[in-house]
This record gives structure tokens, sequence and C-alpha cells, in this order.
């Protein structure tokens, strides 16, 4: 005979449990990392510390960390801004790729005719444009008919990833580089690039993403769009009575959601790739951007945390498979763990779990 129990809901969550959800979903994760290291005759006590030292405690490690966080914040804060109003954004990923060819296409296209960092702002104005232009469909399906933006804008990331390929595998155009026999990407001018931070991967976008952040905590808690985002989503039917216009409101969250994941494609050209680079569709940062929300419980502070924490825990995979014989999925294990931990997590959060003792009035009741 099972164990009865009951969910009840909470009507105001303790403070500590907003840190401890996260932490706790973090240290299962590791629990569940250990059992496979385990099981595939790795200690982990040495496999974490190795990871540790290829992420956060060496000056390369590190820097190629905050590297890949810079991108990681964009697609976080995707997900995490359209999340503000209980929509889902799923094709940070695909919204991604489109920001690298609108941001490829203006630094070839117009990188020459403009002095150096107004070249860089046209590059990255242009890549959050195709962005937000991408989720464009599925933000007026949602917002006119209700149709599922999980759905569409799910479908879009494989189109943009045929896209992508398409560009450069399956035609002799734009953004190809005709001076090469093997196909690849078309390099942006240099006026359109910008240096790294000595010999790392840390480039100034990083500021930017941060900057973006704390920008998108304030427009969300202090500014009228904020509030009525909060009110539409606790309520339409108040958001309603209060004259708020939901369909517009909804394609405004969702472009622009869209458009911060473009951001983060643009960012990859005038950065690290410096071209629209197929090799980035095998890194999943715009999926990674949803699990960063979710474990920051999409608050925008919050995110820069977690998308340092998961570049490390890639960038320290990526060094394991390279100075030992552990393979790189245990660090993707890991990051999966973490996701359905913080998902679970979050039940805990907004329910407390009561055993019902037979026979007791909650007994009868439940």
């Amino acid at each position: 005979m099972g164990i009865p129990i009951k969910f009840e809901q909470r009507i105001d969550s303790p403070r500590w449990l907003i840190l401890a959800v996260p932490v706790a979903s973090l240290i299962a994760a590791l629990l569940v990392g250990s059992i496979f290291l385990l099981a595939t005759g790795h200690p982990p006590l040495d496999t974490f510390n190795s990871l540790l030292r290829g992420s956060f405690t060496t000056h390369r490690g590190f820097t190629n960390t905050l590297g890949l966080a810079t991108i990681l914040i964009c697609t976080g804060l995707a997900a995490g801004f359209a999340f503000q109003m209980n929509l889902y954004n799923i094709g940070g990923e695909g919204q991604l790729y489109l920001g690298m060819i609108g941001g490829a296409w203006a630094g070839i296209a117009l990188g020459d005719h403009f002095p150096g960092y107004l070249a860089v702002l046209l590059t990255l104005l242009f890549g959050a444009l195709a962005g937000g232009l991408w989720v464009t469909v599925p933000a007026i399906t949602k917002a006119r008919f209700g149709t599922s933006e999980i759905v569409s804008t799910l479908l879009l990331n494989y189109v943009a990833l045929n896209l992508v390929n398409y560009f450069i595998f399956g035609s002799k155009g734009f953004f190809r580089d005709p001076s090469t026999a093997f196909p690849q990407g078309r390099k942006v001018p240099d006026s359109v690039r910008l240096d790294a931070f000595g010999k790392t991967q840390t480039y100034p976008t990083i500021f930017l993403s941060v900057l973006l952040a704390v920008f998108l905590f304030w427009l969300i808690k202090k500014s009228e769009f904020g509030y009525r985002i909060k009110v539409l989503a606790d309520s339409p039917k108040a958001a309603g009575y209060a004259g708020i216009n939901a369909p517009r409101l909804t394609l405004s969250v969702l472009v622009i959601s869209g458009a911060l994941a473009g951001l983060g494609g643009a960012m990859l050209v005038v950065g690290p790739t410096g071209k629209l680079d197929p090799g980035v569709a095998g890194i999943g940062l715009g999926y990674a951007g949803i699990v960063v929300a979710a474990l920051a419980r999409y608050n925008f502070v919050a995110i820069i945390l977690a998308s340092v924490l998961f570049a490390g825990l890639r960038v320290g995979g990526d060094s394991l498979q390279i100075s030992t014989d552990v393979p790189i999925h245990i660090a993707v294990i890991i990051q999966g763990a973490v996701l359905i931990f913080a998902l679970g997590g979050e039940v805990f959060r907004k329910y407390r779990i009561r055993i019902v003792r037979p026979g007791s009035a909650a007994g009868v009741a439940a």
C-alpha cells in the first residue's frame, strides 16, 4: 500500500526556498553525475576537480567560460523574457542562427562603409532585428489565434538550421567565402570585429550582455511596460478590464524575446566567429538558454550567474575530454539533470507536501 501524499499550495513561499531550490538542484545533478561516473569507472571527486580546473580556477578556463557565457546570457534572457508573460519561446536556437545571418549580412554589406564602432553597432542591431523578425509569424499566430508558440517556435529551429547550412554548403552565394575550396562562411571586415581581451575568448560584448540583463530586470520591476506584462501574466481578465491590449503585448514580448536571441548570434559575428558559422549549430546555445533561464527562475540578474555556471560545465567538459578519458557527455548529463531538478524543485517551492494519515480528516478530504 502506497504512502498517501497531499499537495497543498503555498500562500507565500519562504524566502529561503528561492536560493535553496537552485542550490539543491545543482547538488542533486552532481550526485546523478557521480553515479554515471562511478558506473563508467571514473572517480567523481577527481573528475569534478578537473572540471573546475578546466573552467573556473585557471585564467584560460575562466576567460573561455566568460566568453561562452556572453551568448548564454542572451539566449537565457530571451527565454526568461517570454516567460514573464507565461509564454514559452523554444525557438531561441533558430533565432540565434538568424541573428548570425543578419549580423553577417550587415557586417559584409555595410562594414566598410561605416567607421569602427558604428559598424559593430549596426551588425548587432541587424542581428537583433533578424531574430525578432524570425519569431514574428509564431508571435502573430499566438496573439491573434491562440496557437501554441511552443510548437511553432520549436519547428522554426529546424528551418533556421537548414537555412544556415544552405547558405554555406548548398549555394555559392553572398555568405560563402569564394576564395576557399572547402565551404565556409565569408569573413566580415576587420572594422566589424571586436578585439578579445588579450589572448582569451572573452570579448567586450560580455559587458553588453550583463548591462542588458540589468536593464531588463529594471524594465520588468519598475516600468509601466513591465507592469502590464505582470498584470496580463497574472490575470488576463483583469488585464482586459484595465484596457491592456493582450494581442499587441503578446506580439511585443515574443518579438523582443527573439531579438535578444538574435543579438547573441550577432555577438558571435563581431566576436569569436567573424562570419556565418554552421559549426555553432552543434553547440545548442539556444536550447541551453532555456535551461539557464529555468535554473535562474527567470530572474534576469540570476541568469548571469546561471550562464556562467553552465558555460563552465561546457568548457570544463571540453577540457575533460582533451586531458582525460572522461567523455564530454558527462557535462551534458549534468546540465540535463540540473534542468530536471530545477523544474522539479519548483513544485516544492509552490506546494507543501503532507503525508496524510489514514482516518484523519485530511485523509477523508483527500
